[in-house]
């Protein structure tokens, strides 16, 4: 992180923190539904993807059954599609199993506007009826321009417009946590 950044940066949650977090999480779903039957995850690329794994794994050692997980990209129906670039980067959706009757849990990083919520239910519902589609995020940072809301949440954050919620995991970044950053610092 460079220095203007760092002096303009909150940590709200460090690596042990998200652990405890996706812990507590991974129970809520279980006590929620009651066990394991029929559940399976879906991870929003990126950050999604790794909580998703990650909540499988809790889960895995508490009730030694491995929930299936799959990988979903929401490029091509997000609704800012013109406004991001002229050459969007599309990875692919990888969900190895039918949604067709499933539980299925999405799992986001962060829940701000519910756009991306949006763009991930019309995916999923265009490649078959699970029974239900539940959302766990790691971080409800407010500001929602769409009427959704997460199911399972590990914090609750209100944020200012002139704020961001950046989540940083080591799958993919050099230091794990959440931090609250003044835009434009």
């Amino acid at each position: 992180m460079n220095k203007a950044a760092a002096k303009s940066s909150t940590l709200v949650l460090d690596e042990e923190r998200i652990q405890r977090t996706l812990s507590r999480i991974a129970h809520e779903i279980l006590e929620y539904h009651k066990g394991t039957d029929n559940l399976a995850f879906i991870g929003i690329r990126t950050r999604g993807v790794f909580l998703s794994d990650r909540l499988a794994e809790e889960i895995e050692d508490l009730e030694k059954v491995r929930i299936p997980t799959g990988v979903l990209d929401i490029t091509l129906y997000r609704d800012d599609l013109s406004l991001l670039s002229d050459f969007p980067v599309m990875k692919k959706t990888e969900i190895p199993y039918d949604v067709t009757g499933k539980k299925i849990i999405l799992v986001d990083d962060v829940l701000y506007t519910g756009r991306t919520v949006r763009a991930a239910i019309d995916e999923i519902l265009d490649l078959g009826r699970p029974l239900a589609i539940q959302l766990a995020v790691l971080i409800d940072r407010g500001h929602r321009e769409l009427p959704f809301r997460a199911d399972f949440i590990g914090k609750n954050l209100p944020t200012s417009l002139n704020e961001q919620v950046e989540v940083r995991l080591k799958e993919c970044d050099p230091e794990e946590g959440v931090w609250i950053v003044k835009k434009g610092v």
